[in-house]
């Protein structure tokens, strides 16, 4: 699958494997990358696999609404607080504090329901070309590799096919603020399904700010840009499995005041809508 080996999946696996400390306490560690701060992505994850282990299996995640309080550092543990806010005939809710140093660097609420029968519709899934037809990651790269250094070549446990050119092609100028990303695990997840939403939210934050800087001809390498993600909500309406194909069609409806606004529908191949997403991100340019 994409030329990445399963070792990479195993390897994110294993990251969100959190050590149980006690009953409401898990810790959890960052891999051995060279990053200046951790991957929200990861905290996200991570944070929902510490709600998801203090809740019945046959309660699954509908939602949750994060926030990014602090930088995580990625040199050190972070401890998961989890306070079980809820347990109701059909709704459980709780509550998760990442903790590092002593201080709150993120924040995490998230409602769990038994699966019930109900009205079912759901808007078409955009067009987009068949994800095996587009550049893998390294293809669609390939020239900016040089600038990317060790972050081109790395394993990643992520399978990612732009639809088109990423933010990094900044040569095109402005463009519409939207992309079509298609995302899949890079290798075969256990039947779990609470794992295979916890994948997806780690995915989820790794190309939904990209939107933003597409309107104004900017990319993330750009030295005057600060950037950082403020929030993060996400919404499950449908079962799926994170290592088949999954479309993520994004877009930014604004942005304003140094921070922007994206928007992401998550779709199968076969056109099932099961994810919706909302993020807004620190844009900051530094005069």
């Amino acid at each position: 699958m994409g030329g990445v080996p399963q070792q990479a999946l195993d390897e994110l696996i294993a990251l969100l494997d959190l050590e149980p400390i006690e009953l409401n306490i898990f810790r959890g560690t960052s891999p051995d990358e060279k990053r200046q701060r951790t991957f929200g992505g990861q905290v996200a994850g991570q944070a929902l696999v510490a709600a998801g282990r203090t809740v019945d299996p046959d309660r699954h995640v509908h939602s949750l609404h994060a926030y990014f309080l602090r930088p995580g550092d990625p040199n050190v543990p972070i401890v998961y607080e989890v306070d079980r806010i809820r347990d109701g005939k059909s709704f459980t809710t709780r509550r998760v504090v990442a903790i590092q140093h002593g201080k709150a660097i993120f924040n995490l609420s998230a409602s769990f329901q038994v699966q019930e029968e109900g009205v079912d519709h759901q808007l078409p899934m955009p067009s987009a070309p068949d994800p095996e037809s587009l550049p893998t990651f390294q293809e669609r790269m390939a020239p900016w590799k040089e600038q990317m250094g060790e972050w081109y070549s790395r394993p990643r446990p992520i399978d990612t096919r732009y639809v088109a050119d990423p933010p990094r092609a900044r040569d095109q100028g402005p463009r519409p603020p939207s992309q079509q990303v298609w995302i899949r695990a890079d290798g075969r997840l256990p039947d779990d399904p609470l794992l295979h939403v916890c994948v997806a939210a780690y995915a989820s934050d790794m190309t939904l700010l990209d939107s933003i800087l597409m309107a104004h001809g900017l990319s993330w390498d750009e030295p005057r840009l600060m950037g950082a993600s403020l929030d993060h909500a996400m919404w499950f309406h449908r079962s799926f499995r994170a290592d088949e194909w999954l479309l993520y069609d994004q877009e930014s409806p604004s942005a304003a005041g140094a921070r922007g606004l994206a928007r992401g529908e998550i779709f199968t191949q076969d056109g099932r809508h099961v994810l919706s997403v909302v993020q807004e991100g620190l844009v900051r340019l530094i005069r």
